[in-house]
């Protein structure tokens, strides 16, 4: 029986084209190998699962197959990676600082790669430092971290620093969609869509959810299982309100809220996704900030549609009173009708227009 491997692992990037939503920071990393100006200390920084370890083992591999004769070694041997969460004492790092000042059998450079670097003592820090401002020529340190803040400033200064932004809910998307066809599996670009806005911006989380998505799908990615899974609402969901607060249905959009409680749904993913929705809809008011929507084509385009309906007054006023509501949220006892009270408040704002 072959061995499952999960897709984070399976599809993680080889090479800096692989590398989803970070063109600037590979693209600087390329010409910097390229011209011979790469600095010895470098920091990683940014959310979790954006590939700031992907590009450590990345740029790792290359330094030392610049002019070899065979590209694909991947000189293993010269590459050590250290985890400061679990080897963040001063013996720690003077026992670091001990090998790195052996160089290397083959190839250039000695890469470590120190993940979670943060975690390091104060002790563990300075033990560092020197060794940081001054390294063997032939080392190349490469520290990795998510919390940027918790790095004293004399480590800060002695590294170049990139910081790695969140992936576009689009870029996560598109890779999702190149991987569901690589795996034949059938999906609808909309619970893709769902997928990569729950990952919020890493894409390692998106890669756990879609495994665990085809598992309970049974290889049928579709929006309405990926939402009721999720616990996420669709795009389709809130066009649908949006029409009954234009015209002024109250009762049928308490009665659709309802149905959504029902559901399962959380109250407070709903204000905050209907927030989202009007936000959306201002965006595609003019062509300008069309681009700002991180949404399909074919969601593109009913927003366009829905928001020549709307007039902008009536978008900023929503936006208020959800902004309001999502606020009190935390400090009410009826959160329900906390949100029952502000639906009717927005049905009531095209009546006030008029």
């Amino acid at each position: 029986m072959e061995t499952y491997v999960v897709s984070a692992l399976k599809y993680r990037p080889q090479s800096f084209e692989e590398v989803v939503g970070q063109k600037a920071i590979t693209q600087t990393l390329e010409n910097a190998i390229h011209k011979n100006q790469l600095a010895q200390a470098l920091l990683f920084c940014g959310p979790r699962g954006v590939g700031k370890t992907s590009c450590a083992r990345i740029l790792a591999k290359k330094v030392n197959s610049q002019g070899q004769e065979n590209p694909q070694e991947d000189f293993a041997f010269n590459i050590f990676e250290l985890d400061a969460a679990s080897n963040n004492s001063v013996d720690d790092i003077r026992s670091l600082n001990e090998k790195v000042r052996i160089p290397p059998q083959i190839g250039t450079y000695k890469i470590y790669i120190i993940d979670e670097v943060h975690m390091l003592s104060i002790g563990a820090f300075n033990a560092f430092l020197k060794t940081l401002e001054e390294p063997p020529k032939h080392v190349i340190f490469i520290l990795a971290t998510t919390e940027k803040q918790k790095i004293i400033p004399t480590i800060l200064s002695r590294c170049q620093t990139f910081d790695f932004k969140r992936i576009s809910a689009m870029d996560c998307s598109r890779h999702l969609q190149k991987i569901a066809k690589d795996q034949n599996i059938i999906f609808e670009d909309e619970a893709l869509d769902l997928i990569a806005q729950k990952a919020d911006g890493a894409l390692r989380d998106a890669l756990s959810i879609y495994d665990r998505m085809i598992s309970f799908t049974d290889r049928n990615l579709t929006v309405k299982s990926i939402s009721e899974n999720l616990n996420i609402l669709d795009h389709e969901t809130f066009f649908s309100i949006t029409t009954l607060i234009l015209k002024n249905d109250i009762p049928d959009l308490l009665l659709a809220f309802d149905g959504l409680l029902k559901k399962g749904f959380d109250e407070l993913q709903f204000i905050i996704g209907l927030g989202s929705h009007f936000r959306n809809l201002t965006m595609s008011k003019e062509n300008k900030t069309l681009h700002l929507l991180e949404v399909s084509e074919a969601n593109k385009e009913k927003f366009i549609k829905q928001t020549l309906k709307v007039p902008l007054p009536v978008l900023l006023k929503g936006m208020d009173l959800i902004s309001k509501c999502e606020l009190d949220y935390r400090n009410t006892t009826n959160k329900r009708l906390l949100i029952e009270l502000c639906l009717m408040q927005m049905a009531s704002l095209h009546l006030e227009e008029k």
